[in-house]
This record gives C-alpha cells, structure tokens and sequence, in this order.
C-alpha cells in the first residue's frame, strides 16, 4: 500500500493521523495494532512504531491492557516547535491560506555577529533573503535568511528565494540541510518590523534566532524569523520525568 520513501514507519504515523484529523474513530479509541496492520500491509513493528511516534507527539495515549485512544488536547498543538516545517506548513496548519512574498535579496557584508556563527571572516560577502509569510492577506510571519556568498553555486532568482530555505540550500548550493540550532526570544518591534508586519511600534513578537547546519555538521545558514503572536501560537506537551 505504501512505497518505500518516506519511511513506512512515518508514511503509516502521517496516515493514522490524517484519519484521526478526519474523525475515522468516532469513539476515540484506535484499533488494535494487528488489525491496523493488516489494513495498511505493514508490519506489526511499524504500526508500534508509528503510533510511539504519535504518543511522542501528544495525539494519542496507550493505556496498558486498556487500548490506545485519542488525546484531544494533544490535537490543539498544531505545529511542534522541536520540527523542521515551512512556515507555508505552519500556517495552514493554523486554519489559514498562506502566500509569501520576497522583500529584498542581496548582497551584504556580515558583521561579527553572523560571521562568528558561520565561521566566516567579518566582512564576508553573504547573501541576505528577507521574506514575509501572510496568512490570508495579513502578515504574520517575517524571515531573514543568510547565507554565506561562497557557498553560491547560482544566483537565486525571486521564484528560487520563495521556496523553503532548505530547498535553496539543495539546489544552489548543493547542501543538504539537517538541522537548527535555535534561540527562542521575546522581542519589542521596532519601527522597520512594525511596517513589515503590520503592529505597532513596540507590540510583542516571538522570534527564533538560529544558526542552520548541513549533513556534515557544517553551519550554512544563519536565520531570525519574527512572528505575530496574535497571528500564530506555538504549544508542546511537557511531560513529568
């Protein structure tokens, strides 16, 4: 029934999921894993797999000699903060119909900052890509991405720079990306972010400030995105030891 990329494991978990969203198990209970099994033409080990997975996440709990059935406040975090999505992903989890748009790109010298976290010299030449996700037609999130200049194996155009970061990353620079590592913040606008985002001067954003890595461990991407808290709203489930 499934093909082999992605992961049967994640293929199975997305699928239990989905009819989760869909209401297919009106009395909150999931089926046993045997008969999930054999409806999906996994194994008995993935259908385990995939639904550690989703207890991990906070949509169900497993009940010892009980069953497994739905964890509704888990279905309240619609976007997980310990995963890499689109900000496009993020906000049509939120109920919205996202579009983005490219502010600038260009070409600008990092300071000590952003050379530090890209182990780069001062001064090196970096591409900058601003970007502002709407949801409808009001913006809700602004992203800066930049990436070191020798890096570049083309030039993006505004097609290009509309994409995941990621994507660029891939295709531009031929590397693959693999994770963040991020700084959570609260910050005050400023005026510039005030007009971006459509707030007053001074309103509360939420922002991640972080530094993206490659497959080999290597930093290629330094990145701060500003959110309006009033647009979008990020839960976890935090678990007693």
């Amino acid at each position: 029934m499934f093909k082999r990329s992605p992961s049967l494991t994640e293929q199975t978990k997305l699928y239990i999921k989905e009819r989760i969203l869909s209401n297919a198990f009106s009395d909150g209970r999931i089926p046993p894993e045997t008969e999930l099994a054999q409806a999906l033409g996994v194994s008995r080990t993935t259908v385990r797999d995939a639904l550690g997975k989703l207890e991990n996440e906070g949509v169900i709990i497993r009940k010892q000699g009980v069953g497994t059935f739905i964890n509704h406040p888990g279905l309240q975090i619609k976007t997980r903060i310990d995963e890499i999505w689109s900000y496009e992903e993020a906000l049509r989890a939120h109920g919205y119909t996202p579009s983005v748009r490219v502010l600038s790109m260009e070409e600008r010298p990092a300071d000590a900052g952003t050379a530090k976290a890209l182990g780069v010299k001062p001064g090196a030449p970096t591409l900058v890509i601003e970007k502002c996700f709407f949801e409808d037609d009001t913006p809700a999130i602004l992203a800066r991405n930049v990436i070191p200049a020798e890096l570049l194996r083309c030039t993006p155009d505004k097609a290009l720079a509309r994409q995941p970061i990621y994507d660029l990353l891939e295709r531009c620079c031929n590397r693959r990306f693999s994770y963040y590592f991020s700084d959570i913040l609260p910050v005050a606008a400023d005026e510039s972010l005030a007009a971006k985002l459509g707030v007053q001067a001074g309103a509360a954003l939420l922002a991640f400030e972080e530094v993206g890595y490659d497959i080999d461990n290597e930093p290629v991407l330094w990145a701060k995105s500003w959110f309006r808290d009033d647009r979008i709203r990020f839960r976890l489930i935090r678990r007693q030891k």
